[in-house]
């Protein structure tokens, strides 16, 4: 039997009314349970607030127009019913394509009642926030199929999907989550790290470390096979045509099978880096490439290797990772290391990185696997100020000379917990004409609604925001607030679920109260 809207709609609600991660967990594993093999998929990208189908077409404009119509009395749309409907207005081109996709889209809201219109408004607007995030939809399917949840965890990351994982396991148990390897030319989620407090607390938790320069540049995963390389971007999308030259210099490299981890960044004539937005400018360009390339030439460097010559090694330990990697490619394209469980020797190492202009170092366990798409222990990053990665919810019209733009930026955290964000302060410092003008346009593109001078917006674009401090303040809800904050750079290459936790910002606000500045 199909399951009903209604029914997904409610185990919605019931995820995101709970704190209890337990009780989300199970919630998702009875509705996983109870669907049919064909809708498995659906309702794991339901949940977590995506369309199998993608982008549709239909902005936000029509789609709240169409969800202030009518609404039917009573429940009767299937998954199925849903997913033909966006699969429909998803293929729908040409001539009055735009009419013809508003008219599907209004007719499937005319057969919803308001919850399920409410829900289908803000699967395709982007907004689903119910705390369903890719982690606990990950335990609820580990949960579902009696799996353990690093064997779920670990094809996931090798799938950059939940939603085909869970149809393997549901299918087939454990065995169907064999045909989930690394294979060059695919993708797979890059492994993150987590923020330390200073290089001697790195030290501490870590012992002995591999220290890396960290560099302000744009994370790319290169594969090759013999003469054919593939780049992708930190959001492991195809940035291969932009980037010609970080091709040749892969096709320079002595391995001819390989899949490696690194930084593209752009130098200054000498050797500092340019800023982020700089070497942003390269990538995703489909045209002047090769004028771009003459002004702006990128350079890259390699930190990690993932596969090399048929043997896949993210479950060998760094430091033999590291081995193959200096011997599939030249010294020039890898990242400044060192190895050390001394403190003056990692002191030295971290002054040398900000001499040169870089954000600071990284510092990695030489015994870690690569835990892709996680943000584990074993990676730590130090840098020299507090830098937070933060959402804007909102932005106010400016005055006098900002007049016509929006500038300041209402900042929030991300809450891991209920999958919505927790607002910590505003602040327009920092910011350029150039960064005033591109903000406006971004922003409006995601506008929810207006009040007075807030234009309150789509929680989707990041921005690293320096602080000085975090302090108390009952201003908020989180009871804390930035103090002289100020805009460093959008982040382009994160998405809103990358940001930096309230539970983040809440350990930096403890470890001042607990002795001052220590990152």
């Amino acid at each position: 039997m199909s399951m009903q809207l209604a029914n997904l709609v409610d185990v919605s609600r019931g995820v995101a009314a709970t704190r209890s991660r337990l009780k989300k967990r199970a919630l998702l594993r009875d509705c996983l349970r109870a669907a049919t093999v064909d809708e498995i998929a659906l309702v794991v990208n339901y949940l977590g607030g995506s369309l199998p189908q993608g982008r549709i077409g239909l902005g936000p404009a029509i789609v709240r127009q169409l969800a202030d119509e009518p609404v039917a009395a009573t429940s009767s749309l299937t998954l199925a019913d849903v997913d033909r409907t966006f699969a429909t207005i998803a293929a729908t081109r040409g001539s009055g394509a735009q009419q013809r996709r508003r008219d599907e889209l209004g007719g499937l809201f005319q057969r919803a009642t308001a919850d399920e219109r409410d829900f289908l408004a803000r699967l395709v607007l982007g907004e689903i926030r119910q705390g369903a995030l890719e982690g606990v939809i990950i335990e609820g399917i580990a949960d579902a199929v009696e799996i353990p949840v690093d064997d779920i965890r670990r094809a996931v990351m090798l799938a950059s999907d939940p939603a085909p994982v869970a149809e393997a396991a549901m299918a087939e148990g454990s065995a169907g989550l064999d045909r989930f390897r690394l294979s060059p030319m695919s993708p797979v989620r890059p492994m993150l790290a987590q923020p330390a407090d200073g290089i001697e607390d790195a030290l501490e938790a870590l012992g002995e470390a591999a220290l890396e320069y960290k560099l302000d540049g744009a994370r790319v995963q290169i594969h090759r096979v013999g003469r054919d390389v593939k780049i992708f971007s930190r959001r492991l999308h195809d940035v291969t045509g932009s980037l010609p030259d970080v091709v040749e210099s892969m096709l320079a490299q002595p391995s001819e099978r390989f899949v490696v981890d690194g930084e593209v960044i752009a130098l200054r004539e000498d050797g500092r880096p340019h800023p982020f937005q700089v070497t942003m400018r390269r990538f995703g360009r489909k045209s002047d490439v090769d004028r771009l390339r003459a002004q702006l030439p990128l350079n890259v460097f390699l930190f990690d290797c993932l596969h090399r010559d048929g043997d896949d090694l993210i479950d060998r330990p760094y430091r033999e990772r590291s081995a193959l990697l200096a011997d599939a490619a030249d010294e020039a394209v890898l990242v400044p290391r060192l190895v050390t469980a001394s403190s003056d020797e990692a002191a030295t190492f971290l002054a040398g990185a900000f001499a040169r202009g870089h954000e600071g170092v990284m510092a990695k366990s030489p015994d870690s696997l690569y835990a892709a798409g996680n943000r584990g222990a074993d990676w730590l990053k130090i840098k020299q100020a507090h830098s937070l990665d933060l959402v804007v919810l909102a932005a106010e019209w400016g005055s006098g000379r900002r007049e016509g733009w929006l500038s300041n930026l209402h900042l929030g955290a991300r809450d891991p917990h209920s999958g919505g964000f927790v607002m910590l302060g505003k602040t327009f410092k920092g910011l350029t004409d150039k960064m005033l003008a591109a903000q406006t346009r971004a922003l409006l593109a995601l506008e929810l609604g207006r009040e007075d001078q807030v234009v309150h917006v789509r929680p989707e674009l990041v921005v690293e925001i320096a602080v000085n401090e975090i302090q108390a303040s009952p201003q908020y809800p989180a009871g804390m607030a930035l103090r002289f904050a100020r805009v460093k750079r959008y982040r382009n290459d994160k998405a809103a679920a990358e940001a930096d936790t309230i539970d983040t910002v809440r350990a930096l606000f403890d470890a001042q109260a607990g002795g001052g500045d220590r990152g």
